[in-house]
C-alpha cells in the first residue's frame, strides 16, 4: 500500500473515531501517530516527529494570543459589559415588535467585539437575555434559537480566535483578516434582525410586547456601554493602525478588560484567580487540538495528499466557484458535527492548497482572505443547524422546559439568511475584501 493510500484511509479512520465520540484533537493524534508509524515503518521516528511536533507548535509567538483573548473574555464577563451592551440595545429596539430578541441580537454581536468565541458568547448572553425574553412573552423556541444565532456573531466580529488559528495555518496577515471579517460580521447581525422581523410577523404570538424607555435612561444606558467601545476600538484600531502587534493587542485588551471589571467591582482576588484558571483550561483545550490537528496534518503532508489533491483538481479543468461550492458544502454538513476550530485545524491545510491553485480573479492573498471568512461563516452556520448544532444544546441547556424541536423550528429562519448571505459574498468577493488597504 502506498503512502498516498494509506493517507486517504486516514479520512475514514477519523471519522469513525469522533463518531466514537473520541475527543477530536486526541483522534486527530492518534490517527497521525500511527500513520507516521506505518508510513515511516518505524514506530521511533514517529516518537521522535512528536517531540519536533511540539516544541515547534507550542514555541511559536502567535498562539500567544489564544490565552489573552480567552482572558478578555471572562474580564469582560466579569465587568458586566454583557448586561450593559443588553440594556443599552433592548433601551431603544426593546418596544418594536421582535424588540427584546433584536436587543439579544445587538447585544450579541457587541459582546463578540471583545470575546472572539461563539459558544461563550451564547452562554454569556444566553444568562443575560433569557431571562428578559420570558418575561415579556417571548416563545421558548423563538428566545432559544435568537440566542443561538446570534452566539455565533462572537467568533464572526473581530477579534476572533479561529481567525488567528486560520492565518496562523495560511501564514495570512492577522489584521487583515480582522478588517475582512467586520463587514460580514455587521451583515450576519442585520440579517438575523431581519430574521427576527420576518419571524413575528409571521408568528405574532410569539413575541410579547415591552413599554418604551425613556430617552433620559436609554442615553445612561448607551453611556454604560462605553468600556466596550474603548476596548473594541484600542484592540482592532491599534493593530490596525501598527501601534502593537495582534499578539500585542490581545494582551492590552486584557488588561483593559481586567482594569474595568476591576473598577465596577466584579474582579477579586478569587474571581481573578477562577478567571485564570479557567482560561487556563481552555487554552489546554484549544491547544491540545492544535498538537493534534498539526500531528495528523504533518502526517498528511507527507503522504502527499493534500499535494496530489490539488494538482487532480487543477489538471480536471473544474470550474473554480464549482470547487469553492462543493467545499462549503461539506464544512456546512460537517460543521454540525465539530466544534469550528477543530473543522479549520483538521481541513484548512487540505483545501487550502487547494483554492491557492485555481484562479478567482484575485491576488492570492486576497483570495486566501477570502476563503478565510468564508469557511468561518459556513463553519459557524453548522453550530445552529439542526439537529446537532452545538449553540443550539448550549442555549437549551439554559431553557430546559423548552422542547429542543421548538428551537429547530425557529432556527431555520436565521440559518436561511446566513444561506443567503453566503450566497451574497461568494458572487460578491469585493464585499469581504473592502476594507483592505491598496
Amino acid at each position: 500500500m502506498s503512502a498516498f493510500e494509506i493517507g486517504l484511509y486516514s479520512f475514514p479512520a477519523l471519522m469513525v473515531l469522533i463518531f466514537l465520540r473520541v475527543p477530536i484533537g486526541l483522534a486527530m493524534f492518534i490517527v497521525g501517530l500511527v500513520g507516521l508509524s506505518i508510513v515511516t515503518g518505524s514506530s521511533k521516528m514517529a516518537l521522535i516527529r512528536l517531540k519536533s511536533e511540539t516544541y515547534s507548535n507550542y514555541s511559536s509567538y502567535s498562539l500567544s494570543i489564544v490565552p489573552m483573548f480567552l482572558l478578555m473574555g471572562y474580564f469582560s464577563t466579569l465587568g458586566g459589559m454583557s448586561s450593559a451592551l443588553f440594556k443599552a440595545a433592548e433601551g431603544f429596539l426593546g418596544h418594536r415588535r421582535g424588540g427584546v430578541a433584536m436587543a439579544a441580537i445587538g447585544a450579541c454581536a457587541g459582546f463578540g467585539a471583545i470575546c472572539g468565541s461563539s459558544l461563550a458568547t451564547a452562554a454569556t448572553m444566553g444568562r443575560v437575555a433569557l431571562p428578559e425574553l420570558k418575561q415579556y412573552g417571548y416563545a421558548g423556541g423563538f428566545s432559544t434559537a435568537t440566542l443561538a444565532a446570534g452566539g455565533t456573531l462572537g467568533i464572526l466580529i473581530p477579534p476572533s480566535v479561529v481567525l488567528v488559528i486560520y492565518a496562523i495555518l495560511t501564514e495570512q496577515n492577522i489584521a487583515k483578516l480582522f478588517l475582512a471579517a467586520f463587514i460580514p460580521g455587521v451583515l450576519a447581525a442585520l440579517g438575523y434582525v431581519l430574521a427576527i422581523s420576518i419571524y413575528v410577523r409571521v408568528h405574532p404570538d410569539a413575541a410579547g410586547t415591552k413599554p418604551p424607555v425613556p430617552m433620559a435612561q436609554r442615553i445612561r444606558a448607551l453611556i454604560d456601554v462605553w468600556p466596550v467601545l474603548l476596548v473594541f476600538g484600542l484592540v482592532v484600531g491599534g493593530i490596525y493602525k501598527g501601534w502593537f502587534t495582534p499578539t500585542e493587542g490581545a494582551a492590552v485588551g486584557a488588561l483593559g478588560t481586567g482594569l474595568i471589571a476591576w473598577l465596577n467591582g466584579g474582579l477579586t482576588w478569587q474571581t481573578l484567580i477562577e478567571s485564570f484558571i479557567a482560561t487556563a483550561r481552555s487554552t489546554a483545550m484549544v491547544f491540545f487540538i492544535i498538537l493534534g490537528a498539526a500531528f495528523y496534518n504533518g502526517f498528511l503532508a507527507l503522504t502527499q495528499v493534500p499535494q496530489q489533491m490539488s494538482v487532480y483538481v487543477v489538471s480536471q479543468g473544474f470550474s473554480p466557484m464549482g470547487v469553492l461550492t462543493v467545499i462549503l458544502v461539506f464544512y456546512l454538513i460537517f460543521g454540525c458535527l465539530m466544534d469550528s476550530l477543530s473543522m479549520i485545524l483538521l481541513t484548512v491545510p487540505i483545501f487550502f492548497p487547494v483554492i491557492s491553485e485555481l484562479d478567482f480573479g484575485m491576488s492570492a492573498e486576497h483570495v486566501a482572505i477570502w476563503f478565510g471568512i468564508l469557511v468561518l461563516i459556513v463553519v459557524e452556520v453548522g453550530l445552529i443547524t439542526p439537529p446537532v448544532g452545538m449553540n443550539l444544546f448550549v442555549i437549551n441547556t439554559m431553557d430546559q422546559k423548552t422542547p429542543i424541536v421548538e428551537t429547530y423550528k425557529a432556527v431555520v429562519y436565521f440559518v436561511a439568511t446566513d444561506l443567503l448571505r453566503v450566497a451574497i459574498l461568494v458572487m460578491f468577493p469585493a464585499i469581504t475584501l473592502f476594507l483592505l488597504p491598496g
